[in-house]
This record gives structure tokens, sequence and C-alpha cells, in this order.
């Protein structure tokens, strides 16, 4: 199949259908031939979702009508198109032709000639990405925009502008195999270049690596988690013998991380059944032990009749904002009346599992958001209403008088990230 057609479904499937660009691209990626084809299909993918916008903007300016219906899925390929002659390196007739003909293989041969004649008349123009406002300049939704704006009035640009960059690739080491110098050691005879993170298990690559080149990677030496999400387990500071909720858990980078500091009995609950099963996957291939629960962390007295928690890691659902980088897909997929619902089950989230911590027991909030509404501001109100919560100041954070630590885009090489350590008096 061309790699053009698998990439306009890929963005069909994101834009038209609202599925998740790491749930699309993949099953798009079965029908690559090699490791290469999947690169390739993968970088225009992402592509086009980083810079929606300016690349719509153009296309539909040289489409006389707009296309609509079955035939929807040939303006995803012109955006496809239009990625590759402003942003890649292909060769311009390579693109057009290659485009041109992923039409035919998408079944529209009548259309062939309009492709063509659309991607050729942009490429003899040469116009320059089009900037007539903020949207199109940022290649962000209005939205954003302003409540980025509201929430880093000195920075907001900056924000924006880290949540474009491609992002690092950073691995966590496994205290249970090696200590952190050890397998910087391991990573340096393999000739892959790396260095230390601030979080004591962190590792950060110089670039990415296919995770089978990373030595004993199957065998658990390591794992893919960004430099921001390693904090968590740092931050809960499990003991041994500890009884520990892991609070919608999946994918299971941070129920890991948990277990592989401490020999702790850990619960580790997720209302996404699917989601529970990469859980599972990832303690398999480490070698660790959790009781995995499919429930909602908003009742947790409907499945949980033990004793309370000494410790809790709530990882809230969220607006992921703050990974924007790594799912460039959020900026469409997420909408303005969705941070309203998000604040409101994060708040009912948040005061059940305070029900089912032991006095004297931390629990850690955490989010992928840049958002104060779901972060600073959630806690804050919190606080207010929950009379036996004390906000202990976490020392990373740059000003000790802040509601938790918020970390943005790009900080450290991180993603954007947000903590507040809670203990119960």
């Amino acid at each position: 199949m061309n790699l053009r057609a698998l990439a306009a479904k890929v963005v069909f499937q994101v834009l038209e259908k609202g599925i998740s660009l790491s749930v699309a691209l993949p099953e798009q990626q079965k029908h690559c031939e090699s490791g290469k084809d999947k690169a390739l299909l993968a970088e225009l993918s992402y592509g086009v979702m980083r810079q929606l916008p300016q690349l719509d903007k153009l296309v539909s300016d040289c489409m006389a009508k707009p296309l609509k219906g079955k035939q929807r899925i040939l303006h995803q390929l012109l955006l496809v198109g239009c990625y590759q002659l402003y942003f890649t390196r292909i060769p311009s007739h390579a693109a057009i032709s290659e485009t041109a003909e992923a039409c035919r293989q998408l079944k529209f041969d009548g259309l062939v000639k309009v492709i063509n004649a659309v991607l050729r008349n942009i490429q003899r123009q040469e116009k320059p990405l089009p900037t007539d406002n903020d949207t199109l300049t940022y290649n962000t939704p209005a939205w954003i925009i302003k409540s980025l704006k509201q929430a880093y009035p000195d920075s907001w640009q900056t924000v924006i502008e880290n949540s474009h960059q491609r992002p690092p690739m950073w691995l966590r080491n496994n205290v249970r195999s090696q200590t952190r110098d050890e397998y910087l050691a391991l990573l340096a005879e393999a000739e892959i270049s790396a260095s230390a993170g601030q979080s004591s298990d962190a590792i950060l690559l110089e670039s990415p690596k296919d995770v089978m080149q990373l030595p004993g990677f199957e065998q658990g030496a390591s794992s893919v988690q960004d430099g921001a999400a390693q904090w968590a387990a740092t931050l809960l500071a499990p003991a041994d013998g500890e009884l520990i909720l892991d609070a919608c858990a999946a994918p299971g980078g941070k129920t890991c991380h948990i277990l592989e500091r401490a020999d702790t009995e850990l619960v580790a609950v997720d209302f996404d059944a699917n989601r529970l099963e990469r859980v599972q996957q990832n303690l398999d291939r480490l070698s660790l032990n959790a009781k995995l629960v499919h429930g909602d962390a908003a009742d947790i007295d409907s499945w949980w009749q033990g004793d309370k928690f000494d410790r809790i890691l709530l990882d809230a659902p969220c607006s992921a904002t703050g990974v924007i980088r790594r799912h460039p897909d959020i900026k469409w997929l997420r909408k303005q009346a969705d941070i309203e619902e998000l604040a409101q089950l994060q708040s009912k989230i948040l005061d059940h599992c305070w029900k089912w911590l032991k006095p004297g027991g931390t629990l850690l909030y955490a989010t992928c958001s840049i958002l104060p509404q779901e972060n600073a501001q959630q806690i804050s109100a919190f606080l207010e209403r929950t009379h036996d919560a004390t906000l202990i100041a976490i020392s990373q954070q740059p000003n000790p008088d802040d509601i938790g630590w918020q970390i943005t885009p790009g900080t450290e090489n991180m993603d954007g990230f947000y903590y507040a350590r809670l203990v119960k008096g």
C-alpha cells in the first residue's frame, strides 16, 4: 500500500473520526513492509498533526470548492502531500507523483488529476506558510493559546514552541537490575550516547533508538519513560511493606517504577480493561507483581474491602496538554469544554481517594497537564474543603510558595507535568 494513502487514512481517522494518533497509526503501520516505511508513515502522520492549521489553509485556498463526504479523505491526502513539499527533503516531483498515485489506491481514480494539479499549483506558487492569526502562526487552537497566555503571560510562546519540538527519548534504569552508572556504561559499550537526568533513575538518550538495541531491555534492565513522569515514584517515596494504591494506573510505567524502588503491596486500578493489559505486559517484562483491578478510582468502595492505603498515587485523567510534543493530535481532539468536565472528574476522584488514605499517609496528585484549572487551582480548592490535608512543598519546584510543582514542556528536556504532595493529618 502507498505510504501516502496510509498516512491519509491515519489523518482521516484522527480528524474525522476522533481516533487518537496512538491508535490510528499502528493500525496502518501493519501494512508497512519495513521499519523504514513505518518511520516515514509516522513522520507524515505526526507532521500533519503538528502543522495542521497552516497546511489546511494552504490546501483550502487552492481548492475551488471543499471536498465533502467520502471525498474528505482526499483533503487529508492533500495535507500529506503539502507537508512533504514544505517540511521534508523528499523531492517535489516524487512527493507529488506518489501522493497522486495514492489517490488511485484510495479508489478515486477520477480525481488523480485534481490532486496532482492542486499540489503542482502549491509547489509552483511557492507560497510562504500562512501566519494570518495566532492559530496559524503557532499551529495551535485559539482556546489553548488563550489559556496559555493567561497561565504563562511571560513565557506562553516558549511553552508553545517547546510543545512543537520533537520529543527526546528517556529511559528509566531498573535499580533491581543494576545501578544507573552501570547501565550508562552498558549503553556506552553499545555505542549509545546518553546522560543522567535529574531524578535518580532517569537517563536521556542523545538520539532515539529502537528498544531492541538497548542492552538488556527484553530482560527488564530499563524502560522507556519520560523524565518528568519518573518523578512520580521518587516523590511518592514508597517504603518496603507499605500498602500502596496506584489510581488510574495504565499503561503502568509509574506502577512498575514504584515496585522497582520498594517491596510494596501495590494495587493498580484503571477504568479501561484493555489498557490494564498493557500494565500486565510491563509487569511481566520486569518480573514484577501487583494486584490489578478493573474498576473506578472514584468508587473504591465497590471493589476494595481491604485496609486503607499508606500512599496513593493519583495520576488523574487530564487534558494531556503537557505532552503535545509526543501526541500532537491532542490539540485537535481536545476541546475547551473538556477542561471543566475533566476538572470535575479530577475533583471527584481526589476526594474519594482521600477517604481511603491512612492518617499520616501521602497522596501524590499528578497530571500531564499544563493548565492551572487541572493543577494548582484544583489542589487549592481541595485544600480549602479538606481540613485534614496539608500540602508539602516539593524541593524541585522553583518557588516554594507555589501550590505544587508545575513542569512546563522542555524544562530539562522533560514533558509538561504537575505534582502536588499531600499528607493526611
